[in-house]
């Protein structure tokens, strides 16, 4: 599990103002101060703060970055077992196999109802006057269960 340092840094700040918050607004409901109400919306909002950079801090991973990869576009999802990025019409065939891997390897298995996923390279290009077709460049397959990734044919 990695965790940012300096969400983690802010939110327990942001938790200790919180705290300090929640003794003034006790006090203040105690002193029947005018303020005491608005003191409870920040006090709220202060502890929410805190509590929300606490958990991105903790769920945040960074992408991974596959050598010889070039950052492709993901075009289509459908949730669950097909995902489809665009190669540019410049990109050079040898990293045609390094950029799906990498595409397949930064793909979020949560909410998925597949256990593995196909992610495929793909380029339009034409093949008659007003007309187009899709040519797969790559293909990969991702095990959701333990993240395998495997370059297909």
């Amino acid at each position: 599990m990695r965790a940012d340092p300096l969400l983690l840094t802010a939110g327990e700040w942001l938790g200790i103002a919180g705290g300090v918050l929640l003794l003034l607004t006790v006090v203040g409901f105690v002193a029947r101060w005018g303020i005491r109400f608005r003191l409870v919306g920040v006090t709220s909002f202060t502890v929410l703060l805190s509590l929300s950079c606490l958990a991105f801090a903790v769920s945040y991973a960074p992408r991974i970055q596959v050598e010889g990869a070039v950052s492709v576009p993901v075009v289509f999802d459908n949730g669950a077992d097909l995902v489809v990025a665009a190669a540019p019409a410049t990109m050079d065939p040898a990293s045609y196999g390094p950029s799906v891997e990498q595409v397949a390897r930064n793909l979020r298995g949560s909410g998925r109802n597949a256990t593995e996923v196909e992610v495929r390279l793909r380029r339009v290009e034409p093949s008659a006057t007003g007309t187009d077709r899709p040519v797969i460049l790559a293909a990969a397959r991702r095990n959701l269960a333990d993240g395998q990734v495997t370059l297909l044919p």
